[in-house]
């Protein structure tokens, strides 16, 4: 027997792909008027709100309604911060979520990155974002998105150049693809430290 909640999920994002976003959300919302706990179909129907018609306020609303359901459900947690988060205006509310998600997922690398950037561009709370970017280093030490971005927040708020330039290393050795960072290598060393540079060569400092 078909799943009918299967069957208008697949039906709304045949239509959400073919450029029908509204007819998705009608479909989707008739479903839910005949089974309004169904916490998967609500988050597909707040993603087409948020993606397809760039609806936050009703993406929010059925985020909320997810939350309230089941006030564990960490995806729609998580979903609700990413919505958030683009309004300066909702940042202490984006910010408290944040807290809730990193305190149940403290193993949770992405999470941990994505807090210390919005801590450090959002919050402006640099130490904070400096203690997070460390505990997502403690997690992966070989993200070189991550060096390169701590690195950033060492040299423009802690002036911190010899960390900084640590990290920037780190960045290159762990992704030597890693253009920026290795052009903010070149720029701190120049800059910072180019008596090292002239005696050793720029990549000849930290093996």
């Amino acid at each position: 027997m078909p799943d009918p909640a299967y069957e208008a999920v697949t039906r709304a994002k045949n239509q959400a792909r073919s450029g029908n976003p509204e007819g998705a959300e009608r479909t989707l919302e008739a479903y839910l008027r005949t089974d309004p706990h169904n916490n998967k179909v609500r988050m597909v129907l707040a993603q087409i709100l948020s993606n397809d018609l760039k609806d936050r306020r009703g993406a929010l609303l059925q985020l909320d309604i997810i939350l309230d359901i089941d006030p564990d459900d960490i995806d729609a947690r998580k979903a609700l911060v990413t919505v958030l988060k683009v309004e300066p205006k909702n940042r202490k509310e984006a910010d408290g979520h944040y807290r809730q998600l990193t305190d149940r997922c403290p193993d949770d690398v992405e999470l941990a990155n994505s807090y210390a950037i919005f801590l450090k561009n959002q919050m402006l709370d640099f130490k904070a974002s400096a203690e997070m970017y460390e505990k997502a280093l403690s997690m992966d030490a070989d993200r070189s998105d991550i060096h390169y971005n701590y690195a950033i927040l060492l040299v423009k708020e802690f002036k911190d150049y010899v960390s900084a330039r640590e990290h920037l290393e780190a960045a290159v050795r762990t992704d030597p693809k890693n253009n920026e960072a290795r052009t903010a290598l070149e720029r701190l060393m120049k800059k910072k430290f180019r008596g090292e540079t002239e005696k050793k060569g720029l990549f000849g400092l930290r093996k």
